[in-house]
């Protein structure tokens, strides 16, 4: 899998797989075109052998202290590989790069893979918007991460390679394949 700045030529490949991950409350083409040309707008695309499987966005505006993840979307078929992960250590890198502090996102409450994802890496629940995604009537968690904490702790030694698997988390624990009748729906 490569990861690649996102550009307009993506749209088509975008779209698709909106329209797939998000069915009721789906960005409009002309919404994500505007995106993909913001300069506070940052988007990257997994690609492997040429089809866009995955993208994801970060707005943040140059000098500011904070920034918001826009969207992170894996196409049901590629779930599970530490795609979302992928993508979201790209946005939270960028956001590194720009000099943010702080990093803010929704997620759906329907959605506990995705927040399983963002909870390993750092983010902590810090508020809801009761029936935010219409037109499904579900709420959003907003979760906050301290970019600063996550970039010192990315930095710290690996634990030995004698470490027992008992205690240390999985690698990719939060993209476990699942049902997204099961458990919610899995965008990530």
């Amino acid at each position: 899998m490569a990861t690649r700045t996102a550009t307009v030529a993506d749209l088509d490949a975008i779209m698709a797989l909106e329209h797939a991950s998000f069915p009721t409350d789906a960005w409009s083409p002309a919404m994500m075109r505007e995106e993909l040309a913001s300069p506070h707008g940052w988007y990257v695309v997994a690609e492997e052998a040429g089809r866009v499987l995955g993208y994801a966005g970060l707005r943040a505006v140059r000098g500011a202290r904070d920034a918001d993840i826009q969207t992170i979307t894996v196409s049901e078929a590629a779930r599970g590989r530490g795609r979302g992960r992928a993508l979201l250590t790209a946005l939270l890198d960028e956001a590194a790069r720009r000099g943010v502090h702080d990093v803010f996102l929704e997620v759906r409450a329907d959605n506990p893979v995705a927040q399983k994802l963002y909870l390993s890496e750092g983010f902590s629940e810090v508020g809801r918007r009761p029936r935010y995604y219409q037109p499904d009537d579900v709420d959003a968690i907003v979760m906050q991460l301290n970019l600063r904490g996550w970039v010192a702790r990315r930095a710290e030694p690996t634990a030995p390679a004698s470490a027992s698997p008992e205690s240390s988390p999985p690698v990719d624990g939060a993209e476990a394949p699942s049902s997204p009748t099961a458990t919610g729906k899995g965008w990530c």
